[in-house]
């Protein structure tokens, strides 16, 4: 029974852990012009490139709608860009500029510092362990509302 206490704490822990995550992400935005929803879109378009917005919206793992809405913020703020698809005529691509490219790298590299000063409070055992353990919980989750084929 203790196990699955635990286990109970740890799911709902989540959401005041990236309530806290998303408080910290914000305050480091704060020298910025950049909303976290912003921050969001840089990075994915930091990490793998150029990308229609329903690509973004899978890797944000969120709506494809509400991810317009953010990459409108982006292209309004000129931090992003829209260019021709080459695989499909009404779905265009969503590029940084060189402004977006700048100004996530250099949040990014903040953010990095900071994780790197959280992370000594941590073997590096226990941070593998917790992320083996979250990676696999939701995982569980997800699977318990896939649709079941037969």
């Amino acid at each position: 029974m203790l196990t699955q206490n635990n286990l109970y704490d740890l799911i709902w822990m989540s959401r005041p852990l990236m309530q806290a995550a998303e408080a910290t992400v914000e305050q480091g935005l704060a020298e910025t012009d950049l909303t976290v929803r912003m921050r969001a879109v840089l990075e994915i378009l930091y990490k793998h490139g150029a990308a229609p917005v329903p690509e973004i919206a899978t890797h944000l793992e969120i709506k494809r709608q509400y991810t317009q809405v953010m990459v409108n913020e982006a292209l309004g703020a000129g931090l992003v860009t829209k260019t021709e698809n080459p695989r499909h005529k009404r779905s265009t691509m969503i590029d940084l500029t060189d402004k977006g490219r700048g100004v996530i790298q250099d949040v990014m590299d903040r953010e990095h510092r900071f994780i790197d000063d959280l992370a000594t409070s941590f073997t590096e055992s226990e941070i593998d362990i917790a992320l083996d353990v979250v990676k696999r919980v939701t995982t569980l989750l997800k699977s318990k509302h896939e649709v079941d084929p037969t």
